[in-house]
């Protein structure tokens, strides 16, 4: 068949572009085509490393995953990494080529087309249909000129739109109309359908206002999708963190595991934590205030594009001193890749990768010291985690990935002083000796994102957490978390083709 292409835009930033990329593609791979996610540039601190050790964004590993096939840096060949308000690491077909304001990054912008093009063309020699994913607004005025990711991309593809807005946020309508209104006369023949998303309540009372703006934009309404809580699909980036349960500390019961991830200002990576939220009597909390984190079984402090600038945060909301006092309660605390940096007594930056400043103290829960170096390391990786006299263990191989620009050494001599040996980085087996454990077993950090997707090593921790706090370990059989992906892209397929209408979909694909 002759290659397709389908192209999600937004009213605006997290509306549900993603999770709509991530239906169509199982829905189209179930009904027998092959199928490829694409998102031209992409701006988030939610990353993934390839098989091949390029970095890509993990929308769009969702999307793949969905679309039952390995992502590739081609489906997101423009990756940017906020390091503040006015600036981005820059990462192109999964390497960084350095840091860049915003206004240095559109100026560059025109010659990052030919790469956004070879990308495209190669996905599309390969699947029978490409679903492409916008970002943001194509109505944002200021960023029109020169666009790469929404109407320019359409129109490289030609591919019809379908325009999504939240519905859930209020002011949808308006939001529609004000798009079309923003955008040209061309730009709105490209839009061949509008969808509602996180639709709450009763659809007959909502149908008069969408025959009265079916008649207003002359455009069909393709779906409603009604709103789905917790749907637990990868997230673009940490919006979607902002409904998290950092209120529900009442809910916490003395026979739950109450596990508290801080919720730093650049938090990268927050993924890494959903697997906890389908576990029995466990609940997960994301916190950015002192006076939020209680007392919790597990303390998590995660990874982050600006380790210095997250860490300065941490001693201005007085989390810092509430991490450490905790630490001496005996609540058990792990460092993931900047938060591991966070957990040592020293960070040193002398190329200035991060900021101006030369070093900074750490928590100094562990005795570790780190250098910034100025390349960046991305591997798919394979370990074993290393016998601690005073923690529980795993047997058994781990995966998961590295994306850190930093180098950790640390005081002790002995290896066991280590987390785990690392036996395999980008198919090629190496030894070599990652994170560090506190001579207690109370403090652990690693560089390996991705630690808690390992069904064996999440089980294992946490019915050591339920021991520790005098509960019963648990004998069920745990959580799967392969199959728990595949339920929830599954059971979002379900709801998108009940609530959309696909033949109309096919008919804009001319199939």
């Amino acid at each position: 068949m002759k290659n397709k292409s389908i192209m999600i835009q937004g009213t605006g930033s997290h509306v549900g572009k993603s999770v709509l990329v991530c239906a169509l593609c199982r829905i189209l791979k179930q009904d027998g085509y092959r199928v490829a996610p694409f998102k031209a540039q992409n701006m988030a601190l939610n990353s993934f490393v390839t098989k091949d050790g390029k970095e890509m964004g993990r929308a769009q590993v969702a999307q793949a995953e969905a679309a039952g096939i390995a992502p590739v840096v081609e489906m997101n060949p423009i990756l940017l990494k906020p390091t503040g308000d006015c600036g981005s690491q820059v990462i192109i077909m999964g390497k960084p080529i350095g840091n860049m304001t915003a206004k240095e990054y559109y100026q560059k912008k025109a010659d990052f087309v030919s790469i956004i093009k070879d990308a495209y063309d190669k996905l599309r020699s390969k699947f029978d249909i490409i679903v492409i994913e916008g970002a943001g607004s194509p109505a944002e005025i200021n960023l029109k000129d020169g666009d790469i990711v929404n109407m320019g991309m359409a129109e490289i593809a030609s591919a019809p739109v379908l325009l999504v807005t939240d519905i859930d946020r209020g002011g949808a309508f308006a939001w529609i109309v004000g798009t079309l209104e923003l955008l040209t006369a061309s730009e709105r023949n490209m839009i061949k359908g509008i969808v509602f998303n996180k639709f709450r309540g009763d659809k007959s009372i909502l149908k008069p206002g969408l025959d009265m703006l079916e008649n207003r934009v002359n455009k069909p309404v393709v779906g409603v999708i009604p709103y789905i809580h917790s749907f637990g699909i990868d997230d673009e980036d940490s919006v979607s963190l902002e409904r998290s349960s950092d209120n529900e500390t009442n809910a916490i019961k003395n026979n739950y595991v109450d596990i508290v991830i801080i919720k730093l200002p650049r938090i990268s990576n927050f993924t890494d934590f959903n697997m906890f939220t389908y576990e029995k009597d466990v609940r997960t909390r994301f916190v950015d205030k002192a006076e939020s984190i209680g007392k919790p079984d597990l303390l998590i402090i995660p990874g982050t594009k600006n380790t210095l600038g997250d860490l300065t945060f941490l001693r201005e909301s007085g989390i810092f001193g509430e991490i450490i006092e905790l630490s001496r309660q005996g609540t058990m605390t792990i460092g993931i890749c900047g938060g591991y940096q966070m957990l040592g007594k020293q960070i040193n930056d002398p190329h200035h990768v991060e900021s101006t400043k030369d070093s900074i103290q750490g928590l100094g829960l562990l005795e570790t010291m780190t250098t910034f170096a100025r390349e960046k390391q991305t591997y798919q990786v394979k370990a074993h985690m290393l016998e601690h006299e005073n923690l529980f263990h795993v047997n058994g191989e781990m995966v998961g990935y590295e994306i850190h620009m930093g180098e950790t050494t640390y005081n002790g001599h002995n290896s066991v002083r280590s987390f785990a040996r690392i036996t395999e980085r980008a198919g090629e087996m190496v030894d070599i000796l990652d994170g560090c454990v506190s001579s207690d077993g109370n403090v652990m950090g690693t560089y390996i994102h991705g630690i808690f997707d390992n069904d064996g090593f999440r089980t294992v921790l946490i019915n050591y957490l339920r021991l520790k706090k005098g509960l019963k370990s648990s004998n069920e059989c745990h959580v799967n978390s392969k199959s728990v992906k595949e339920h929830r892209y599954n059971e979002l397929t379900g709801i998108v083709r009940s609530n959309m209408n696909l033949a109309m979909v096919y008919d804009m694909l001319n199939l």
